[in-house]
């Protein structure tokens, strides 16, 4: 029972963000989410209050999409290039799938506190998967062993949020996917190691 209603939970947070993608935060309604979805209103409202709270889950969209993009990667794939390979692939998604304003909010309430967030949680996939891929560069000399994996983590996570908050200053007005690819690798090069061959 718990696995089924866990997936459930997946399906409506699915929904609500292929929604939120298509018609936008403002015009999807709770009724198209569980139209959508499938689902009865109770369904709905037995795992959230209100569409509010499916922004707190953000976090699981994408660390869903981190999966998939891990997944398609080589594990032979120098890590330093994996990582940047990733921001390239999910900044690209980001730039397609998601509003600007939607992610500018949720921003500023990080900045306020004013809202809960998993954004920044540590035990996230993402952040598990940058300190695993970080230390398994540096245990192959792709990455710079001269810093804590938890610091070069942090700095790696503070360029992809710069990258998207200068996009959403800028309201989405350029390619956040190609303004990643020429500028993460040139943010994040101090860490590149010199494997030996």
């Amino acid at each position: 029972m718990m696995r089924e209603n866990r997936s459930l939970k997946e399906v409506i947070i699915e929904s609500a963000w292929e929604l939120f993608s298509e018609k936008g935060y403002d015009q999807t309604t709770i009724n198209d989410i569980i139209s959508k979805a499938g689902i009865s209103k109770g369904s709905f409202y037995y795992y959230f209050r209100s569409k509010d709270t499916l922004l707190n889950t953000l976090s699981n969209v994408l660390d869903n999409k981190y999966k998939q993009f891990e997944m398609e990667m080589s594990r032979d794939m120098n890590r330093f290039d994996e990582l940047i390979e990733l921001n390239y692939r999910m900044h690209s998604y980001i730039g397609k799938k998601l509003d600007y304003r939607l992610l500018a909010n949720l921003y500023a309430s990080q900045l306020t506190k004013a809202e809960d967030s998993n954004l920044l949680d540590r035990n996230r996939y993402y952040f598990r998967m940058i300190t695993r891929l970080i230390d398994e560069g540096q245990k192959r000399g792709e990455i710079v062993a001269d810093r804590p994996v938890h610091e070069i983590a942090r700095f790696y996570g503070l360029c992809e949020r710069a990258l998207i908050s200068d996009w959403c200053m800028n309201n989405g007005e350029y390619d956040l996917g190609e303004m990643s690819h020429q500028y993460m690798p040139l943010l994040f090069s101090k860490f590149r190691g010199k494997p030996e061959k």
